[in-house]
């Protein structure tokens, strides 16, 4: 009889979704069109060829050879080469350009006489990765000139061409970019957004739903209703999660599927965590629209607080312990790990527990709120 109740609750509670246009809307139309809408402007991963000016003061072969090498930068390229400054900055003005590089009078006479010389570079800053972008390809073009400069300084000396290198460079770096191989900004925005993505559209479907029941006193209940109307929200939850991580991930080629199923133990508590909090909403706010509208605007500080776009540890101190109130922020951070990182369930085994301790918490304050008088 108790699992009929359990069963009952949750085939109602399925069908109550399918009825309803908007709750349909959030549980399965909004998390399909995001899952394919919101990489789509990140599938070049890595921004290329931004626009530039360089601004050639000295007229020389030294300031012609940078000028080619900045042209050759896969990270630039160079629109407007010219005499004039102000027309360089009339053109990052106007948007034409994201920076420009001054190549100052007597630069290749004071490289010669072993003076410093300086290539200032102005970057429109408002603009993080396009600023990037234009600093480390024009870093690049002028670096690669000033070690050539160099190694030939050393090789007049009596240096051999490798003694040079090595004299010129003693020691070097290697730079390995792990989990992000080509170290793309959609490999690193959209697996943690998505998460953000299937909580909040989770939060929001079941939140109208509930909030619906709420109006007319039809979401009280017993425990057992309870269970299975969470049931039923999860499993939608479930499937979308799923989706993203699988097949979504694997169209936008994005690192993926280290640690199957450690990923699909997270979605098991993730899920319920988020559709008691969505219910919870539902009930506390009691209006249909009311709910929308107040979770509609949790999206970004949510994010913000997960501490992926942002380290958590420079939140303010009450910040950092008022964000683990939110599934999303051991959900991504336990997804980063398990999808992207290959780590172990032992490894994210304090976020897990996190996670069933929400769960629990909520579901306990859930069916005391929606409890039958």
């Amino acid at each position: 009889m108790n699992r009929g109740v359990f069963i009952r609750a949750w085939i109602d509670t399925m069908k109550a979704v399918v009825r309803d246009k908007g709750a349909l809307l959030f549980l399965v139309v909004a998390p399909l069109f995001y899952g394919f809408f919101y990489p789509w402007p990140f599938s070049t991963q890595v921004v290329t060829r931004v626009p530039v000016a360089i601004v050639d003061l000295d007229q020389s072969g030294l300031s012609r050879q940078i000028t080619r090498f900045a042209q050759a930068s896969p990270r630039l390229e160079v629109a407007l080469v010219t005499g004039d400054e102000r027309a360089a900055q009339q053109a990052l003005w106007k948007g034409e350009i994201e920076g420009y590089a001054i190549l100052p009078k007597d630069l290749k006479r004071n490289v010669l006489r072993g003076e410093a010389a300086v290539v200032p570079v102005e970057g429109d800053g408002a603009y993080l990765l396009l600023n990037k972008t234009v600093l480390t390809g024009f870093a690049e073009a002028v670096g690669t000139i000033s070690a050539g400069i160099e190694i030939r300084k050393l090789q007049s000396k009596g240096q051999g061409t490798r003694q040079a290198a090595n004299s010129r460079s003693p020691l070097n770096t290697q730079m390995v970019a792990l989990f992000n191989p080509d170290e793309g900004y959609g490999n690193y925005a959209v697996p943690a957004v998505a998460i953000i993505i299937i909580q909040q559209t989770l939060l929001m479907g079941v939140a109208l739903l509930v909030g619906t029941w709420a109006e007319t006193a039809a979401h009280r209940a017993g425990t057992r209703v309870w269970l299975g109307r969470i049931a039923a929200f999860s499993t939608f939850g479930v499937f979308m999660g799923l989706l993203y991580l699988g097949w979504i991930f694997a169209v936008h080629e994005y690192p993926r599927a280290a640690n199957v199923w450690g990923a699909v133990l997270l979605l098991l508590l993730f899920i319920p965590a988020v559709a008691a909090l969505g219910a919870l909403a539902g009930i506390v706010f009691a209006n249909r629209e009311r709910a929308i509208q107040v979770l509609l605007f949790t999206s970004i500080p949510m994010a913000f607080l997960s501490g992926f776009s942002w380290p958590g540890e420079a939140l303010p101190y009450p910040l950092q312990l008022l964000r683990w109130l939110i599934p999303s922020t051991a959900g991504i951070q336990a997804s980063l790990r398990l999808n992207q990182m290959g780590a172990s369930i032992a490894d994210v085994s304090g976020y897990l527990a996190l996670l069933a301790a929400l769960g629990a918490l909520g579901g306990t304050v859930l069916c005391i709120k929606g409890r039958t008088r």
